[in-house]
């Protein structure tokens, strides 16, 4: 083992905006360290730090964030209220069910719930 997952980094364009969305997703509070820097660390799960960049996101998440769910229909709406976009329709699977949802800048992420 070379290390552990100290805090997952997110370039974006308004950190303070993203920290506080991601706090209504995942709990904790937005905290804003300056106007390049803010994070939350949600209650069971290390650091979402946000990362003030220049340049705009331009393709697809190479990389997103599985967001566990008990219902799909009340999560993706609770999420729409903070701001998300939901992304086409919902995908089952036997593995389960999950909605696609874009954050306030377009990262994509997913509200899932398992078989």
């Amino acid at each position: 083992m070379i290390g552990r997952i100290d805090e997952v980094v997110v370039d974006c364009a308004e950190p303070l905006v993203l920290a506080g969305f991601w706090a209504q997703v995942l709990g904790g509070e937005p905290c804003h360290r300056d106007e390049s820097w803010s994070f939350v660390d949600p209650p069971g799960w290390t650091r979402l730090a946000f990362q003030l960049v220049g340049e705009p996101k331009l393709v697809k998440n190479r990389l997103h964030l599985d967001v566990l769910v008990e219902d799909l229909a009340a999560a993706t709406a609770a999420a729409e209220d903070a701001g998300a976009v939901r992304v086409g329709e919902v995908q089952t699977s036997g593995a389960g069910s999950f909605q696609v949802l874009l954050d306030p800048e377009g990262n994509e992420w997913c509200v899932v719930l398992p078989a």
